[in-house]
């Protein structure tokens, strides 16, 4: 059956899947793909399917925000996704994360509304441990810098008390900010999938938001360096999960 707001159908669907925020980020990745083709472009919602060195692997955005990520990921997951991996951007929550940098999340703050919805707030967002311990391994292969260890997933960037909630969370050790991660691991868990999430950071800690997305979008060095990377580990990643199995 077609899925009424990604418009795909389990036939399009590979069990190994990629998740841009952003529509555009999608034809960047088929860029690095053996061949692909485009199943479908409605709302935020943009699928290609292709070939990563054999490997047949899905790339579908989510866009901004826990609310369309979760119809995404829900609407994958009935159509076959298995293995989820999140690329996306993300605001430094420590001040050693240089732009450009990944974070390899392990798990998730709540600070969010989606996830609210599926179950209560004590329920963890968590990685899958063996999914992202592959990452690991493969990103220390590719010699990338990261970071690995919490994020907090949040519904808005512009918000009053934004610098002391950010001071709040740097004291606790919270590496990066984002807002898709959470709901990506609640549902992996819920679901019974294997999810990983891969953040490019694009804000330095305590600089501005506004201007480093704009940075980003306007192709900054390091932060489109940190896409290209974040694009590669994921893939290769896959290659390796898939060749394990």
């Amino acid at each position: 059956m077609k899925q009424p707001h990604i418009l795909c159908e389990e036939k399009d669907i590979s069990e190994y899947v990629i998740l841009p925020g952003d529509p555009a980020r999608v034809l960047r990745v088929g860029e690095f793909l053996d061949s692909y083709e485009e199943i479908a472009y409605n709302r935020e919602f943009r699928t290609i399917r292709g070939y990563y060195k054999g490997v047949p692997i899905t790339i579908t955005s989510t866009g901004i925000g826990g609310p369309s990520a979760a119809i995404a990921i829900e609407e994958l997951i009935s159509c076959g996704a298995r293995y989820l991996i999140r690329i996306g951007s993300a605001g430094a929550v420590q001040p050693n994360i240089r732009l450009g940098d990944l974070v390899i999340c392990s798990a998730a703050v709540r600070e969010d509304g989606t996830t609210n919805m599926y179950v209560s707030p004590n329920y963890p967002a968590v990685s899958d441990i063996k999914f992202t311990n592959l990452i690991i391994n493969t990103c220390e292969e590719l010699k990338y810098r990261y970071h690995c260890g919490l994020v907090r997933s949040h519904d808005s960037f512009y918000i009053d008390e934004e610098n002391q909630i950010m001071e709040k969370w740097s004291k606790k050790n919270v590496l990066a900010s984002d807002m898709e991660t959470a709901s990506l691991f609640v549902l992996g868990q819920i679901r019974g999938v294997k999810v990983a999430s891969i953040l490019n950071n694009v804000v330095e800690y305590k600089s501005d938001t506004k201007k480093g997305i704009v940075d980003y979008a306007m192709e900054s060095i390091g932060t489109v360096e940190g896409e290209r990377r974040e694009i590669i580990l994921a893939l290769e990643s896959l290659k390796k999960l898939y060749d394990q199995r």
